[in-house]
């Protein structure tokens, strides 16, 4: 379970949010400037929180008061760019395997492994790409190269920011389908950021919505016309063990209580 309490202040411009999530897919749904991103990167060790603390299931990733702060290299935690960030100077398959230990058994499946780097391709469907480079590769190509490249470092959570906004309507779609697919495949939790309402309906297991850096109720919020907010229920608010709200922000987590059928997983 992931346990969040976020404070980052910023020229002109301050996030205060506490998270509390424990599998699926959670939304963070805003526009842009709503600190979506800010929050990915606070989550993942790219910035420094202010204050609070962030914990995910018993390790204590960072804390204000214990002065502790676990560089991202060794929090586990796969993120996808919303440019994808891909070397341009490697191959597809280079590209997966970047950030494994140099060795024979880099590619293999090993003991603890969930997949190897040949089942995470074929998975993604991206098995015929691996020889060539990102400036051959498609929008939805490079975005299933991104994912396959976190899948291979066997994240405990996966951070996603925006990453489908660049792709047409139907590859989109598909690409939705997939990433529903490998969370339930998987069963680590999801942390997607979007501002778009669709994208949101069609992933969120939970949502939150910012405005200014802080979560809001849906009342609060101007969705665009045909927005489906009476799919969310209120979620219970989130309560780190052992201590009340470090942010003293006030929590509107919803749930998503429309009947949604487990993805096929073949």
């Amino acid at each position: 379970m992931l346990n969040a309490s976020i404070r980052k202040e910023l020229p002109g411009f301050s996030v205060d949010i506490d998270l509390r999530f424990d599998r699926g897919i959670l939304v963070l749904f805003g526009p842009s400037g709503s600190g979506k991103s800010t929050i990915l990167n606070c989550l993942a060790g790219l910035q420094k929180p202010t204050a609070g603390r962030i914990l995910l299931d018993s390790r204590v990733f960072f804390c204000k008061q214990q002065n502790i702060n676990v560089p991202a290299r060794q929090r586990r935690i796969g993120y996808v760019f919303q440019d994808y960030a891909l070397f341009p100077h490697l191959t597809v398959k280079d590209n997966v395997l970047f950030g494994l230990a140099p060795g024979p058994d880099r590619c293999k499946k090993r003991r603890g492994h969930r997949m190897s780097v040949r089942e995470t391709l074929e998975m993604l469907k991206i098995m015929h790409l691996q020889a060539r480079y990102p400036a051959q590769l498609s929008g939805g190509e490079k975005q299933r190269v991104a994912l396959a490249r976190s899948l291979m470092m066997e994240p405990d959570l996966l951070l996603l920011d925006e990453p489908l906004s660049a792709i047409d309507a139907q590859i989109r779609r598909e690409l939705q389908i997939e990433l529903k697919k490998i969370q339930r495949t998987w069963e680590i939790p999801f942390i997607l950021v979007t501002h778009s309402h669709k994208e949101m309906d069609a992933l969120a297991d939970e949502v939150v919505f910012l405005k200014d850096g802080q979560a809001v109720d849906t009342a609060d919020w101007t969705l665009p016309a045909g927005g489906t907010t009476d799919r969310w229920g209120r979620a219970w608010p989130p309560v780190l063990p052992g201590e009340d709200s470090l942010t003293g922000s006030t929590i509107h987590g919803f749930r998503n209580t429309a009947a949604m059928p487990d993805v096929p997983v073949k």
